[in-house]
């Protein structure tokens, strides 16, 4: 084998070869006498002996003398002809003229050895980046071919290993800080999610978030069930534009405000408009889109406005798949702008589902091929609410390596039939005002909570709760005016309507009043109440009793 032309293709080899062959300058002799070399000088320096050509060193030797680890290799079996100090520091001794796969089992254990074969057939050079060998050190090798002029054995293949330990240290730690932040990332992004979903009387909810990407630079996506009283519960879904922590931190605040804003019990787009506000005063460089509805089971419809978000689909009975697409204004933050409420049926046996653009926005296709694809799903997704959640994620191929995040919000009305639907009732009752009002309603309640059996206790205060909220309509509001009773698994809810739009509030009523306290008595005996203004003009005053373990458990 001739080492010394190997010897040629390590780095620097060819450098010192050029340097060694530029011609050496004539002496300038006219500044002797001016501080110029002496003349004995000059000739002692002449006298030394040149410096070898690359073809002159013994390629043993500088291959020896090499820090990284070689090791050559000859024919078609790869058997060893010389592995240098470095290479038996690190491995130990290796006997040559064995095959590769014995004497060489560490490249074999990197599987190194069918490199060797490509290197061998194809003439052309190989690397194998950044192996963590069985010395505990990380290397890359490089396998250059090696081949004599008229050598029919098949040639050989020189294994060049470099030691990149501290390099592959040094990656492993960065990607392990990075995996730490997206942790922190993504906890921070779910700590401001619902830990849990509050459980409506009327539906059944479930839902999805995946985080988005490898980075740590998650997005601003949220959703949230807020039960508002009265039967009726409040659902929102948003997506902050822009990643990282600043746009979960807004993402925070908006969701928030929400749960704030929707306790006063406003209808969706004046919601929407209070929240355009304060996105405004978070950070006017940043805007989200948001769904805001409200389902009320009474109406069998849900009421929702929307800024800049995209439309809720709606499953019923038979299947059918429809969009709620108007009325849709300009996502939050970017201000001057009316927000409007529109509504779509969900009656019994309906599912709805809103989502974030995560789960149907790609870079290759239309979004509204992406929506229409998300529709065809929704068409054939049966069971319970979760298992819808994560049916449409995996139609519309969501994985771990996702580029975005990905908020779906899935709930049903289902349709009780059997001793089920017996826990779900509903009487109502017109009243046209006059002295007889407040006896009829009485009588009305009264007879109402006997057909459904209630317990005494609970029967005499529905009574009383009834006629207090109905004696304060009749003094307070206007025709039209309406009672109603309903019941669910959970509890009993009592409201009257009328349409006066001023809102009660509850007061202390001195001695000598001969009113004020009718909401006071209300507030006392419930276990919640509350009033807001309906959307036709008027106002809804109502009042809940959560009903007794016992008596769930008979009815159940």
């Amino acid at each position: 084998m001739n080492f010394t032309r190997w010897s040629a293709r390590l780095p620097g080899t060819q450098r010192r070869a050029a340097a060694r062959s530029e011609p050496t300058a004539a002496p300038d002799r006219r500044g002797e006498g001016r501080g110029a070399v002496p003349a004995a000088r000059a000739e002692h320096l002449t006298d030394e002996p040149p410096v070898p050509a690359v073809d002159e060193l013994p390629g043993r030797e500088v291959l020896d003398r090499v820090p990284a680890l070689v090791a050559l290799v000859h024919g078609t079996d790869h058997r060893l002809a010389y592995v240098n100090e470095a290479y038996a520091a690190a491995f130990g001794a290796r006997p040559p003229g064995a095959p590769a796969r014995d004497a060489l089992p560490e490249l074999r254990e990197l599987g190194l050895l069918p490199l060797l074969d490509q290197v061998l057939r194809s003439g052309k050079p190989r690397t194998l980046k950044s192996r963590k060998a069985v010395d505990g050190r990380s290397y890359t090798f490089t396998c250059t071919p090696a081949v004599r002029e008229g050598d029919r054995s098949g040639g050989g293949v020189l294994v060049f290993a470099t030691d990149v330990t501290d390099h592959a240290e040094a990656a492993e730690r960065l990607r392990a800080s990075e995996r730490r932040q997206r942790e922190t990332a993504v906890t921070l992004q779910r700590s401001l999610l619902p830990q849990e979903l509050e459980e409506p009387d009327d539906l059944r909810i479930a839902a999805t978030y995946h985080p988005g990407g490898t980075e740590a630079a998650v997005g601003g996506d949220w959703y949230d069930v807020i039960t508002l009283g009265g039967g009726r519960t409040a659902l929102v879904i948003g997506d902050v534009m822009g990643r990282g922590v600043r746009a979960a931190a807004v993402m925070g605040q908006l969701r928030t405000a929400v749960r704030a804003y929707a306790r006063l019990d406003l209808p969706p787009h004046e919601v929407l408009q209070l929240l355009d506000g304060l996105a405004t005063e978070i950070d006017a460089h940043q805007i989200a889109t948001c769904v805001y509805a409200v389902h009320d089971p009474n109406e069998g419809r849900l009421v929702y406005a929307s800024a800049g978000h995209l439309p809720i689909l709606v499953r019923d009975e038979s299947g059918t798949v429809r969009r709620a697409d108007e009325p849709t204004g300009p996502p939050l933050g970017t201000g001057g702008w009316m927000h409007s409420s529109g509504s779509i049926a969900l009656g019994p046996g309906s599912t709805a589902v809103l989502y974030t653009d995560g789960l149907v926005e790609r870079r290759d296709a239309d979004l509204d091929e992406g929506i229409a694809a998300l529709e065809r799903a929704l068409a054939g997704a049966t069971g319970t609410p979760q298992v819808v959640c994560d049916r449409l994620v995996r139609s519309a191929g969501v994985t771990a390596d996702h580029d975005d995040d990905v908020a779906v919000l899935v709930l049903q009305h289902p349709a009780r039939t059997g001793p089920a639907a017996e826990l779900f009732r509903n009487a109502a009752l017109e009243l046209l005002g006059g002295i007889e009002a407040a006896p009829r309603a009485r009588a009305f309640a009264s007879g109402v909570l006997t057909s459904w059996r209630f317990p005494a206790d609970l029967h005499d205060l529905g009574v009383l709760a009834a006629s207090e909220l109905v004696a304060n309509s009749l003094q307070h509001g206007t025709p039209p005016m309406r009672l109603r009773l309903r019941r669910t698994d959970r509890r009993l809810i009592i409201e009257v309507t009328d349409g006066d739009d001023h809102l009660p509030r509850r007061r202390r009523a001195e001695p000598g009043d001969e009113s004020g306290r009718g909401i006071a008595i209300v507030a006392t005996i419930a276990s919640n109440w509350g009033c807001r203004r309906t959307p036709g003009g008027g106002k809804a005053v109502w009042c809940e009793f959560a009903l007794p373990r016992g008596e769930k458990k008979a009815k159940g």
